[in-house]
């Protein structure tokens, strides 16, 4: 048996849209076996078990790339990463996929390959990029050429995920964004960016409350969340710092150990059915387990 672990993402961070993700530690585990039927699929909805499946689709475009006839196998999936909530659930079953190919053959492909392969079916870098190398990646994709830099977090900040019980598509967040921006506002986000990353290296939270704050896509992405105002209002209050994780619904607080109970206990309090998961930063990334 193959078993791949999967970190989710929060991609963006305010001022990093599409180039900035972090790995957090909530994980989606697929476990790949040998089997008598072309493909069976376990441990998600019915729609979803067939050769539509993102994970087996990632499968199987790993063993082309390898130029390998495709398996007959069983696809075991234990993943809680909500569905179109900004927390990478799609890459996650991208490199979940691909690395199962990988595994399967003897790990041929390397992490780099990987990235490539699992960029051009995500369409972008940010998510995968982290969920196979684990901490903050920032990515490029230079003429087809993805290349990451790699950044770890100070372990004193906690990243509390707040997902709310609806979804907010991809589709719909990239709708509502201008066509053109500013040199000044251009400007504004490249300087605003190179001082948060350095900011999460730190640890300094006075600096990535003023680096943080977004003129891309925030502004605009926050008016499809109903309860945005609310949840910024309380993260005011606490003092923590917010941000939409990846094109939403799921809002972000980054706080300091002593800030995490009360928070939770106000976001848990006036919304009931929200998840709320205090979470570290992922600092491995993508795992491959042979049992």
């Amino acid at each position: 048996m193959i078993r791949i672990k999967v970190p989710a993402t929060s991609a963006n961070i305010g001022v990093g849209f599409d180039a900035l993700g972090l790995a957090v530690s909530f994980y989606g585990t697929v476990e790949f076996n040998a089997s008598d039927e072309e493909l069976q699929i376990g441990g998600c909805p019915k729609k979803y078990q067939n050769k539509n499946n993102l994970i087996y689709r990632a499968f199987v475009n790993g063993c082309e790339y390898l130029k390998k006839d495709v398996p007959n196998v069983s696809i075991d999936i234990n993943n809680d990463i909500p569905i179109a909530r900004g927390l990478g659930s799609s890459a996650v079953c991208i490199v979940a996929g691909l690395k199962g190919a990988s595994a399967w053959f003897g790990d041929r492909l390397s992490d780099e390959e990987i990235l490539n392969l699992a960029t051009k079916m995500e369409g972008h870098p940010d998510n995968v990029s982290p969920a196979i190398y684990g901490n903050l990646c920032a990515s490029i994709n230079h003429d087809g050429d993805i290349q990451v830099a790699h950044y770890k977090v100070d372990k004193s900040l906690n990243f509390i995920a707040m997902i709310p019980d609806y979804h907010l598509s991809t589709e719909a967040a990239r709708e509502v964004l201008p066509d053109t921006m500013s040199y000044a506002d251009a400007i504004y986000q490249i300087g605003h960016l190179g001082v948060l990353i350095k900011a999460l290296e730190l640890g300094d939270m006075s600096m990535i409350k003023s680096a943080i704050v977004d003129k891309m896509h925030e502004p605009y992405r926050k008016k499809l969340i109903p309860d945005y105002d609310q949840v910024a209002k309380i993260c005011e209050e606490e003092n923590v710092i917010l941000y939409i994780s990846g094109s939403g619904s799921t809002l972000m607080a980054i706080a300091q150990d002593d800030q995490v109970d009360s928070l939770f206990d106000k976001i848990s309090s006036q919304f009931p059915n929200w998840q709320i998961k205090p979470l570290s930063v992922d600092t491995t990334g993508a795992t491959t387990e042979i049992v």
